[in-house]
């Protein structure tokens, strides 16, 4: 039953007001036969019986918490969230916003936007950040839109490393769709072997955007400058895919000259929650603002000369220019962008460093362990952050069916996407997988190769 909070009074007012005498009238256009359906439900259960049916349910389900060890990343990781950021995230202020055009009724909302924007400017090393859309894969779409109207169609063709997340790609090829462009370099069959260097032949003067990502799809690390020296160049911009953990390590891409820097926040205090929800960040050179898509808060002074948040450069903005804006995508994902920022604030620059170390070392460990067994080892010899691709002499579905019946998630399918590397795991390595547990994956592993 739906409470609506108004009195009769105020209901035969609202009728009234539109000129309908009753609530039947109100929807005496709907064919009666579709007004109130038979439904083929089960009988009503009570509160405490429908709380108790929903447990059995959920009790079904394993999850990370407890039943299962995860070695599974690809895109979502399993980090450790402090307790902080569900509890701010669960404040009546934020759980219920929505979109603060009011911003004399919003300062904390935008506030804490605000605040998020400045985190992910100060971890990419980039300019101006917006607030945030759906997921990584929106985010690297987006950057398209961005070039496309930076070059006002002049230019047709986007140069996308086959290491990008096959998902992104495939996000950006629907994106794309009738706008005549050419994707040189999106090919799953592809030397994945090669530097990313070797990109530097399909940029020419028609090229208006690169996309490499960082780490790429397999953890591998590479440092873009050369390339992203050779696009600039050619005139054309470059966009690099980042994982935000890897920031709080490695070098920058603002170190290495990158004009727009996008990725998933899902790592930055967000659980795996099945694959969603998410959000996308997406960063960018101040000079390339006014093409950016999506929200951004600005920090300004109110009548009374006190410190104040705004929504700006909001006449860039679809709401404002219909067709003739950069994008139509239209809300944020405002909790989740709240969420990654508690997060920053919470582990601060050195708490996220030391994230970044256990993954990076915990992923070696893992790696140098894994590469003693009989009959597998690494895909790749480049250095790696916290993913590493498998070899596993067999079908990846019978070695993930083997390791979940020792409740081990094992790793991402290679073979989905690339080929060429069938019988291939890509292994992910978290702070939260124990030395203890990374053993247990290379017994069970090894009980594998022996089978």
């Amino acid at each position: 039953m739906t409470y609506i909070p108004i009195s009769p009074k105020e209901r035969d007012a609202m009728l009234a007001t539109i000129g309908v005498k009753s609530l039947d009238d109100l929807f005496k256009d709907v064919p009666a036969r579709l007004r109130f359906p038979k439904l083929d439900l089960p009988p009503a259960l009570t509160e405490m019986e429908a709380a108790n049916e929903l447990a059995d349910i959920a009790a079904s389900n394993e999850n990370v918490r407890g039943d299962l060890v995860s070695f599974l990343g690809a895109g979502a990781y399993n980090h450790y969230i402090p307790a902080v950021v569900d509890h701010m995230l669960r404040r009546g202020e934020f759980y219920t916003a929505y979109t603060p055009y009011q911003p004399e009724i919003s300062q904390g909302t935008l506030q804490a936007t605000f605040e998020y924007q400045s985190l992910m400017c100060a971890l990419t090393g980039m300019e101006v950040s917006n607030a945030s859309h759906y997921d990584g894969a929106t985010a690297a779409a987006e950057a398209v839109n961005l070039a496309w109207a930076q070059f006002r169609g002049k230019r047709r063709k986007v140069v996308i490393s086959s290491t990008v997340h096959p998902q992104y790609r495939a996000v950006i090829r629907t994106y794309t769709q009738g706008m005549e462009l050419e994707l040189a370099g999106d090919n799953a069959e592809a030397d994945l072997e090669s530097s990313p260097n070797d990109l530097s032949s399909l940029i020419d003067d028609n090229t208006m955007l690169v996309i490499v990502q960082y780490p790429d799809f397999f953890g591998r690390l590479y440092d873009y400058t050369k390339l992203i020296e050779t696009a600039h160049g050619k005139g054309a911009l470059v966009c690099v895919v980042a994982n935000p953990t890897a920031l709080a390590l490695f070098k920058t891409p603002a170190d290495m000259d990158a004009d727009i820097v996008v990725g998933d926040g899902q790592p930055l205090g967000i659980p795996m929650w099945y694959g969603g929800p998410t959000l996308g960040f997406f960063t960018i050179k101040k000079s390339y603002v006014h093409k950016m898509a999506g929200r951004l808060v600005g920090e300004t002074v109110d009548s009374h000369g006190q410190r104040a948040y705004v929504l700006t450069l909001t006449a860039r903005e679809q709401h404002i220019k219909r067709e003739r804006a950069t994008s139509n995508i239209c809300t944020n994902e405002g909790l989740l962008a709240l969420a990654c920022a508690v997060y920053m604030s919470v582990l601060d620059k050195s708490g996220m460093r030391q994230v970044a170390e256990l993954c990076y070392h915990k992923a070696h460990y893992a790696a140098e362990q894994l590469g003693k067994i009989e009959g597998m080892g690494l895909c790749f010899s480049e250095p790696f952050f916290h993913e590493f691709a498998l070899c596993v002499n067999r079908p990846a579905s019978e070695v993930n069916a083997h390791l979940l019946e020792h409740d081990i998630l094992g790793g991402y399918d290679l073979g989905q996407d690339y080929p060429a590397l069938k019988n291939h795991l890509l292994i992910a390595v978290t702070e939260m997988n124990t030395k203890e547990q990374i053993d247990s994956l290379v017994e069970a592993l090894s009980e594998v190769d022996h089978d």
